[in-house]
């Protein structure tokens, strides 16, 4: 499974932008992938979900690394 870092480098030289750890997550736990709990992470709601036209350049990252 590759890493934060190595997804947002590919998001970045394939969609120009560098997304953030936080939307990784929550895309993971969208796609049913399995996902650790954040130590600074306070209750169950997410305070910055992914943007909608964000996932799609995620999950493509996804599937280049065959996760």
């Amino acid at each position: 499974m590759a890493t934060y870092k190595e997804i947002q480098s590919w998001v970045k030289q394939n969609f120009g932008y560098v997304p953030e750890t936080c939307w990784i997550a929550h895309v993971k736990e969208m796609t049913g992938l399995p996902v650790a709990k954040a130590p600074n992470r306070k209750g169950k709601e997410r305070l910055k979900p992914c943007p909608p036209e964000k996932v799609n350049s995620i999950r493509a990252a996804f599937r280049h690394f065959d996760m």
